[in-house]
């Protein structure tokens, strides 16, 4: 974990001279797969997972994330005996109903995982129904966007990420305040740590009477030890410390799928969960991997994914996004990529809602969309615009 966080606060800095030097944000997969092959750092599958993943290639970017030295996961007869003690529960009912005795939640995410957003994109109204009001993201980077209403390609960099981008845009939809609490002066580790909590319980003192939803990656999340010692408390312990509110702590990465079966956690295999769950025992207590681990409140444990026509199936969001496939006579080439922008969002350097890549005439991939009017536009292997048109999804 300490390797995947010291890439992270790498990559946050090296990510704008590369883009400087990237003419598409948004790349075809042989593009992506052959700029790996050709890279000679050190963190290139890390790099080259995140790519992926910002032009919706999930698939891939499980599996190259996997490359980095994901290991073989096994569990002891004392561990199988003591996780047995427990339940499923459905993951949003669990945290919804919790979130009406807290104030504070904070909910992580592998920011390779797009996953993750779209299951926090689901909580979202329930939690506004609760009377949260204020949303906080450690990807943002944008003092402007609640008054623009959506988000911008310098809004942040992963929140280029489509489903990111969905996730913001509902939130603002919805009622939330939206506030970044990244540190501005470069810092990392403990300094780090510090700097965003003190950022958000700023904006707790100010607005004692709200509620508050945090967005964070990985480590963050923790209110004991974080995996890197040195930074003695992780955000969410030195905001407990600072604002003396315990939150409501949500880890997604421990549980995840992974891109080979073989690497993902034998929790996941032993509960084959339909939806995402959370496990719970005849206390209350949760499960967090340990008896005595106390990093978390809870750990969301996830199914494996189901594809239909090559998409997640949880895209669709419970049947709240529709299906949409793209007619053969609006193609003239292949390969191309297929972007829908909302309505007057692509002319303000907006993020598109999502994005597919139609490799040959066979591929039967489609846009997975809410209802809305959208701009279409293709872009073939030379990444040209060969066609653009308006939609409605009803």
């Amino acid at each position: 974990m300490k390797k995947t966080l010291n890439f992270i606060f790498i990559l946050l800095f090296i990510v704008e001279i590369s883009a400087q030097n990237k003419k598409e944000t948004y790349q075809f997969s042989k593009d992506i797969e052959t700029k790996i092959e050709k890279d000679t750092l050190s963190w290139k599958y890390q790099l080259g997972a995140t790519d992926y993943s910002i032009s919706e290639y999930y698939k891939k970017a499980l599996e190259t994330w996997d490359k980095k030295g994901s290991g073989i996961r096994k569990i002891t007869k004392e561990d199988s005996l003591y996780f047995n003690s427990f339940k499923k529960q459905d993951a949003k009912e669990y945290i919804l109903n919790r979130s009406k005795i807290e104030k504070i939640i904070i909910i992580n995410e592998a920011h390779h995982n797009i996953r993750h957003r779209v299951f926090t994109t689901s909580l979202l109204q329930g939690l506004y129904d609760n009377g949260y009001r204020f949303f906080g993201l450690e990807a943002l980077s944008d003092t402007l966007i609640n008054k623009r209403k959506f988000p911008i390609i310098e809004s942040g960099y992963y929140t280029k990420e489509p489903q990111m981008s969905n996730l913001l845009k509902e939130a603002i939809k919805i009622g939330f305040t939206l506030f970044q609490y990244e540190v501005k002066d470069g810092s990392n580790g403990k300094n780090r740590e510090t700097g965003q909590a003190e950022n958000i319980a700023k904006l707790i003192k100010e607005n004692p009477n709200s509620k508050f939803l945090i967005h964070c990656g990985w480590d963050h999340v923790n209110e004991g030890v974080p995996g890197d010692k040195s930074w003695e408390k992780a955000m969410a312990g030195r905001l407990k410390e600072k604002t003396k509110i315990d939150p409501f702590t949500i880890e997604q990465t421990a549980y995840s799928e992974k891109g080979d079966i073989k690497f993902i956690s034998p929790y996941n295999l032993i509960t084959n969960p339909e939806k995402p769950i959370i496990m719970v025992n005849e206390s209350g207590k949760t499960f967090n991997g340990s008896e005595t681990n106390d990093q978390t409140d809870c750990r969301i444990i996830y199914p494996i994914t189901k594809f239909i026509n090559n998409r997640p199936d949880w895209l669709s969001l419970n049947g709240n996004r529709k299906n949409y496939r793209i007619s053969k006579s609006k193609i003239s080439e292949y390969p191309i990529l297929v972007f829908a922008y909302r309505k007057n969002e692509f002319e303000q350097n907006g993020i598109p809602a999502d994005i597919i890549e139609i490799i040959n005439e066979q591929d039967k991939t489609n846009l997975i969309l809410e209802k809305g009017i959208y701009k279409i536009i293709i872009k073939n292997k030379e990444y040209k615009i060969i066609n653009e048109f308006d939609l409605k999804i009803k």
